[in-house]
């Protein structure tokens, strides 16, 4: 059974924590259209396209904790459920009707920490998602399905 898009935020500017938005156009080697991150040009950035986590990670995190961190203080673009993001390193999959390759996890930095709370980061490792690029761009709307492609 797929996972889902539970939330999908972005922002542009990049020490702002991003918004929830209803869809977003993803652009291969470019990224969400709209995002800090969006490169004006293709380029040839391993890992930088897209950013995942999962809705798990953060309800487990919160729970082990006590530290609430949501999906926009993650600065993460695509929330998910029903997914283990942290198998589809080096494995193709799609969000929507973005088609993407996993590449490596998304570790937790200072940078994080200094824009939400104090304590975050040791509790985070492992578990802040999932950097992939894009094969194939689309759109991504919250709902959309995430499945694993064969092979």
């Amino acid at each position: 059974m797929p996972g889902v898009v539970q939330q999908i935020a972005i922002t542009p500017t990049p020490e702002a924590l991003p918004d929830p938005v209803a869809r977003v156009e993803v652009v291969a080697g470019q990224g969400p259209r709209g995002d800090r991150k969006f490169a004006p040009e293709p380029s040839e950035r391993r890992g930088k396209d897209l950013t995942l986590i999962e809705a798990e990670a953060l309800e487990a995190f919160t729970s082990e904790t006590g530290i609430p961190l949501t999906h926009q203080e993650s600065r993460r673009n695509i929330l998910t459920r029903g997914v283990r993001l942290n198998q589809l390193v080096g494995r193709r999959f799609r969000v929507g009707e973005v088609e993407c390759e996993g590449i490596m996890l998304n570790e937790p930095c200072q940078h994080l920490e200094s824009l939400t709370r104090p304590g975050l980061l040791r509790g985070l490792v492992h578990r802040v998602g999932l950097r992939a690029d894009v094969i194939r761009g689309g759109i991504v709307a919250v709902g959309d399905a995430v499945e694993v492609l064969p092979g």
